[in-house]
């Protein structure tokens, strides 16, 4: 059984039609997806802008490079943040003796049946 050579004629152009609905479809799609990645961009920009301006606000110092310093200034410096490290080391040591020699010696009114 042989088919008419238009019944090909109708399917191949059903199946070009089918392919260019759906590459349409696809760059409608694709279109979708562009414009919210550039709108989610333009969202970005205007934070960091925003980001950028608080920046400026808080007047932070440049960074300057210590071969610039004074160096009495640098020795200055050195020495308040080694004594304000040890200052904290001693704060540490402090609290680790005072807890030591609170589970060690427990107030009486603070025992309970078992350990009184």
């Amino acid at each position: 059984m042989t088919v008419p050579w238009w019944s090909w004629v109708i399917i191949w152009t059903v199946l070009v039609l089918l392919l260019f609905g759906m590459l349409a479809w696809f760059a409608v799609v694709l279109f979708k997806k562009l414009m919210a990645t550039l709108h989610a961009l333009g969202e970005l920009g205007d934070q960091l802008a925003a980001l950028d301006t608080r920046l400026d606000d808080l007047g932070r110092e440049r960074f300057r490079p210590a071969i610039w310093a004074d160096r009495a200034a640098l020795a200055r410096d050195i020495e308040r943040r080694r004594a304000l490290r040890m200052r904290r080391r001693q704060e540490k040591q402090d609290a680790r003796v005072a807890r030591g020699k609170l589970i060690r010696q427990a107030p009486l009114n603070q025992r309970t049946f078992p350990h009184a």
